[in-house]
């Protein structure tokens, strides 16, 4: 072996498409060993907070010992592992927020769930390990490791109920959420807006297809990242969120895929359509057409929008395609009206409202006066 210096070549190497399928695998597999091994890290760190939260919550600490109690017991840990960060008192009382959150509202879950026999209550206890003792402590969920903690802390103080947590807790993991983007739609409301457009998903699809469909579509799209100025018309709308389709792709949400805008619809030689937009979701196989409306809702857009779905799926659909649906983006929507209006449509549609940035910028304006009313 020749230990003198020198740079390394790829000359007089031949790479063929066997080396190049091997060499991406093994960096694939590398990739899955770092993710792995900082999912190993995070799981044990969260599971030391979640034990230390159960300990300040049972044991009654802060009864037992006074209201200083967290201070000094950031003072000795940090004492003893000055290195460790996590150890401040800010720090430790999030950790004795995290577990009682859960505690409070396992035990209460638990008590009704008991009373009336519902298995989704009981099915959110077994998540936390408990059976049917009052007071039983809580066992950490394992997804819980594979989400950090800065994005723990934002949940628990966001979220008014497990379910709500734990939904997500669930995109987070699903969807690889960062923290700032987590705070984002949670903001939104994204736990009670998805899956809640009005809807004849439940007459139009059969089960389990009306449940899944109706998880894909939003009652409210923030579009704040257009101008509320340069809207006048549905044109101006859609040529805005085809400019800025990126940001149009992740407020739609995870699975769809950009395919067109004003689609030429020919029919024969003298007629022809345009529908506004078409996407593909790929994890449900269906096409999801778009109709955009800078008004309110009319009935007759449901028409136009049934039309423009038959023909989705008679040239569009392929082979292992589910039917697809089609959604009405608009000002404004009064339920009872888009309810009659899709009742007697045999093609699944929804129907959702749009905000823009004046409307956005006003709404945050009018919750940051509140939390100051609320701190006086």
């Amino acid at each position: 072996m020749d230990d003198k210096p020198a740079f390394i070549s790829r000359d007089g190497m031949i790479a063929d498409s066997n080396y190049v399928r091997w060499i991406a695998d093994i960096k694939s597999r590398y990739q899955q060993s770092q993710i792995k091994a900082a999912v190993r890290v995070n799981t044990a760190l969260l599971e030391f907070y979640w034990s230390l939260g159960r300990d300040i919550v049972s044991m009654q600490a802060e009864s037992k010992w006074g209201s200083s109690f967290i201070n000094q017991l950031s003072l000795d840990l940090r004492e003893a592992f000055p290195q460790t960060a996590g150890f401040s008192s800010r720090n430790i009382r999030y950790i004795k927020d995290w577990y009682q959150f859960y505690y409070e509202r396992c035990t209460i879950l638990h008590q009704v769930g008991a009373r009336n026999a519902d298995t989704n209550l009981h099915q959110v206890g077994a998540e936390f390990g408990i059976g049917h003792q009052p007071g039983e402590q809580l066992e950490m969920p394992k997804i819980f490791g594979q989400v950090p903690w800065k994005h723990h802390v934002l949940i628990v103080s966001k979220s008014s109920s497990i379910e709500e947590a734990l939904f997500y807790i669930d995109k987070v993991v699903a969807e690889d959420w960062s923290r700032s983007w987590l705070e984002g739609q949670i903001a939104q409301n994204l736990y009670r807006n998805q899956g809640s457009a009005i809807t004849n998903f439940d007459i139009a699809l059969p089960e389990p297809q009306s449940k899944l469909a109706k998880e894909i579509l939003k009652n409210e799209y923030n579009l704040s990242f257009i101008n509320a100025e340069s809207v006048m018309r549905e044109k101006d709308l859609e040529e805005a969120l085809v400019a800025n389709v990126t940001r149009f792709l992740l407020e739609l949400g995870k699975g769809f895929a950009y395919v067109g805008r004003q689609m030429e619809l020919r029919m024969d030689d003298e007629t022809a359509f345009f529908p506004d937009l078409v996407f593909y979701h790929i994890p449900q196989k269906r096409y999801v057409i778009i109709e955009l409306k800078a008004v309110k809702f009319e009935p007759e857009f449901a028409g136009k929008l049934n039309f423009y779905v038959t023909a989705a799926d008679k040239l569009l659909r392929g082979d292992g395609d589910n039917e697809s649906v089609g959604l009405i983006i608009c000002k404004t929507a009064k339920k009872t009206i888009v309810e009659w209006s899709l009742k007697d449509i045999n093609k699944p549609l929804g129907v959702s409202t749009y905000q823009l940035e004046e409307v956005v910028a006003r709404t945050v304006a009018e919750l940051e006066q509140q939390k100051e009313k609320a701190r006086k």
